[in-house]
């Protein structure tokens, strides 16, 4: 997706400032979200013991200690680099997906480029799955990739597409997933949802990054909100329950609420001081004896 303009990445996470000109002041809708935690131990475990499991020089190299620490090493990697591909793969179908959008508006566009790029990594699949899904929701795209603001609770972010389906203004987030042994696209995580309905609480949106020029946000009032999953084989839409989207909301800024109680912790200094050990006692001075006495 495009680069937000006005994101930062800082050691309190990504953060988004009001202006080119300024400095960020929030952070984004997503390192808000991370502050709850995630229980990937299991999963870093597996994606480490089955990526030595599979290694093709494991074979040749068990009766080289060296070079079965080399294998482990890989192996302790396996998880970031599966993490890292996949977040290429998700840039280059929120970009394609982008480009649709634009074209669709008679705005300038590089969806030729985009599906290409996808192509090029074996990916042209989500490309089509999500043409299929486009045409036949009669997707109409108002803002794609439109930056938000939240002054009351402090926070902002950018919102991969404004549309409106059936009538109805919908607020999207794509989700790039991977395929089921079923051939279904892998379920979402119920997280989406604060995303979503953070977009939804937004006061403002912007209008020129470089001036700071911000408006009132306009799609706010009762839109669907909509968390969509782009697969291979398919595109999954799912609305979030709209009963359910007050407990979100709640949590969400509780999480915000989190953020900053962090982020005033690591600027409070350093959380542990060396110390030295207690200063050895001092002898008391030795009694002279007096000659004659």
């Amino acid at each position: 997706m495009t680069d937000p303009l006005l994101a930062h990445a800082t050691e309190y996470g990504r953060m988004y400032a009001r202006s080119t000109s300024e400095s960020f002041s929030v952070p984004s809708i997503t390192t808000v979200i991370g502050q709850q935690p995630h229980g990937l131990d299991g999963w870093f475990g597996y994606m480490g013991a089955n990526s030595l499991a599979s290694d093709p020089l494991l074979p040749g190299i068990l009766g080289s200690p060296a070079k079965v620490r080399q294998a482990v090493s890989r192996a302790a990697k396996a998880a970031e680099t599966y993490r890292d591909d996949a977040a290429r793969r998700g840039d280059r179908v929120h970009n394609y997906c982008e480009q649709v959008a634009l074209r669709a508006l008679g705005r300038p566009h590089q969806m030729k480029e985009m599906r290409e790029a996808l192509a090029a990594n074996g990916e042209e699949a989500f490309a089509a799955r999500f043409d299929e899904w486009w045409e036949l929701f009669a997707v109409e795209p108002v803002a794609p990739e439109v930056t938000v603001w939240n002054k009351t609770v402090g926070y902002a972010g950018t919102l991969d597409l404004v549309a409106r389906i059936n009538g109805r203004t919908c607020i999207i987030d794509y989700k790039t997933k991977g395929t089921t042994r079923d051939g279904t696209v892998k379920p979402l995580d119920d997280k989406v949802v604060m995303q979503l309905v953070a977009g939804m609480k937004a006061e403002e949106s912007l209008v020129d990054p470089v001036a700071g020029e911000w408006e009132p946000w306009r799609h706010g009032e009762s839109p669907i909100l909509l968390a969509v999953a782009i697969g291979e084989t398919e595109v999954r839409p799912m609305r979030a329950n709209p009963e359910v989207l007050k407990h979100h909301w709640w949590k969400f800024c509780a999480l915000r609420r989190v953020w900053e109680m962090s982020a005033d912790t690591v600027s409070a200094g350093t959380a542990l001081l060396p110390l030295a050990p207690p200063p050895l006692p001092v002898a008391p001075p030795t009694l002279q004896a007096v000659p004659g006495r």
